[in-house]
């Protein structure tokens, strides 16, 4: 892979490419989006718009246009106009030699699939095409089209392709729990965070310091429930927090220390496995 630093640093635009792939990726800041003058994504292909959320969630926006460059600059439009309701601070687009209306649909339509049964960021595509007629050759060359695009998404730190780990056998559990609030979930430590797993209960109420504060976890929270990861009081699929806190405090509904409330079963909190 080949990662090039247009403005020689990694905070501006940079593009990516592969060995013997006709395809190419381009990632540039919100900021530098309306004075963009290259024209490598004026034409067809799929795009990415990452946003990071106010309560520590990751979202994404997947699209897909024949000319990118100019609908990039119609999302910052839409924003403005106030009829766009989320803000993205970077994308990744994504074109190829041999792309056209029917390849990005199908693209589109796939990797919004992919993202979403991987659980790690919030998708923002409300709709797809998913009807788009392909011969089984152009599917299995739009299959490693992906895997390329995938590798690039991951090489860029964005995760969003990355499943969340798995419940294992001969994995350490510990637990979150509060009797009187009806709290009790189930998780690990794991790679990105900690893992709460599907099944877990969170408290009935948040504490009224943290909806009067807004604090970060309550509006986490909120979005989990609105999203349909916690459905009535429960997780509906395993999901993984960036912290051990990040996941207690929504499980609690008050700001708590994960260090202090994760616990095994047999009493070991988790700020003091590393020491046995």
């Amino acid at each position: 892979m080949e990662l090039f630093l247009v403005n020689g640093t990694a905070d501006s635009i940079i593009t990516a490419e592969l060995s013997n792939w006709n395809g190419m990726a381009v990632k540039i800041p919100r900021t530098e989006i309306q004075d963009y003058k290259s024209d490598d994504i004026s034409k067809a292909g799929v795009y990415f718009l990452f946003c990071r959320d106010n309560n520590g969630s990751n979202s994404v926006y997947i699209g897909e246009s024949e000319d990118m460059l100019e609908r990039l600059r119609q999302h910052l439009r839409d924003y403005q106009s106030g009829s766009e309701n989320f803000y993205w601070n970077a994308v990744v687009a994504f074109t190829g030699h041999d792309l056209n209306k029917a390849l990005i649909r199908y693209l589109e339509d796939k990797l919004v699939k992919d993202a979403r049964d991987c659980g790690r960021y919030i998708v923002l595509t409300k709709n797809t095409y998913s009807r788009t007629v392909m011969k089984e050759a152009d599917k299995a060359v739009m299959a490693e089209f992906m895997d390329n695009m995938k590798l690039i998404i991951a090489t860029m730190s964005y995760d969003v392709f990355s499943p969340v780990p798995e419940d294992t056998d001969g994995r350490r559990y510990l637990f979150c729990r509060n009797s009187n609030s009806g709290a009790d979930a189930k998780g690990f430590v794991s790679p990105g965070g900690f893992t709460v797993l599907k099944g877990s209960v969170v408290s009935e109420k948040a504490a009224q310091s943290m909806i009067k504060a807004q604090h970060k976890y309550y509006l986490l929270r909120l979005k989990l429930e609105e999203d349909g990861i916690i459905s009535g009081h429960i997780f509906q699929r395993d999901y993984e927090f960036s912290a051990p806190s990040a996941a207690s405090s929504v499980v609690l509904g008050f700001n708590a220390s994960g260090n202090h409330y994760w616990i095994t079963e047999d009493g070991v909190r988790l700020k003091d496995i590393h020491r046995l």
